[in-house]
């Protein structure tokens, strides 16, 4: 496939290892606590969490809402956790617990956060070849700078778009537009490449971008969904000739 003038990036999950691993995550941060969850088994408190936590971002007003406060989004959805565990007759810690839990889930997240292993060479490469490159990323702007300093992508993009830094992020029309408005393209001549279905795919394709779905994880496409893709890639590295 020939490459096109420009390709849109997202962040999470397309460049860095970021969410895919956070049951592993709360699994080891439950284990950490065994001993001041009380009669709570480690496995309940992980379900409930699992199901609190996709309660919270399956919205798309609570998710706009608490992925600017991230780390006070992990406190709400242990106490969600708990308060549905109480509500089945389960005695659950006290707050305090449940609190330190999140925040050492949080710490835990961030200092296992890496980039997917050929992201850096694909990118260089890709300016090699003359294609333009901007990253687009939903979220608060200081979490999300940070990344992008900790991974040195500040030099490897003509243009980086964070949410929090610009009022507004993706799904919005402007996010796709104003990106390439400032890499001076044409949706004709654009791929958009990411993990989220709807932000990176969906999107895109309305305002007549190739929509690239970075299925980094392996996990396949939900059965019978009904977005499709116009491309699929498993590694970064297949973008390249």
């Amino acid at each position: 496939m020939t490459l096109p003038n420009a390709i849109l990036f997202d962040l999470d999950d397309t460049l860095l290892v970021a969410f895919g691993p956070a049951q592993s995550q709360w699994q080891r941060t439950i284990a950490a606590f065994a001993d001041r969850l009380g009669p709570l088994e480690a496995g309940i408190v992980a379900q409930a969490i699992h199901t609190a936590s996709a309660d919270l971002w399956a919205d798309p007003g609570r998710h706009k809402y608490w992925r600017h406060r991230i780390d006070e989004a992990r406190r709400k959805i242990v106490v969600d956790a708990f308060a549905a565990l109480a509500a089945l007759g389960h005695t659950p810690p006290p707050r305090a617990v449940g609190d330190a839990m999140a925040d050492a889930y949080n710490a835990l997240h961030d200092d296992e956060l890496a980039m997917f292993p050929d992201a850096h060479d694909t990118l260089d490469r890709l300016k090699q070849l003359g294609v333009k490159l901007a990253l687009i990323t939903n979220g608060a702007g200081p979490p999300q700078r940070a990344k992008v300093v900790r991974f040195a992508l500040e030099h490897r993009f003509d243009h980086i778009q964070i949410e929090g830094e610009h009022g507004f992020g993706k799904p919005e029309e402007r996010a796709y537009t104003h990106a390439m408005a400032a890499l001076g393209v044409a949706p004709h001549e654009t791929w958009m490449v990411g993990d989220n279905l709807e932000w990176e795919v969906v999107g895109p394709q309305r305002l007549g971008i190739h929509a690239i779905w970075h299925d980094g994880y392996g996990v396949g496409l939900p059965p019978g969904c009904p977005i499709k893709p116009d491309r699929i890639i498993r590694r970064l590295r297949e973008l390249l000739p």
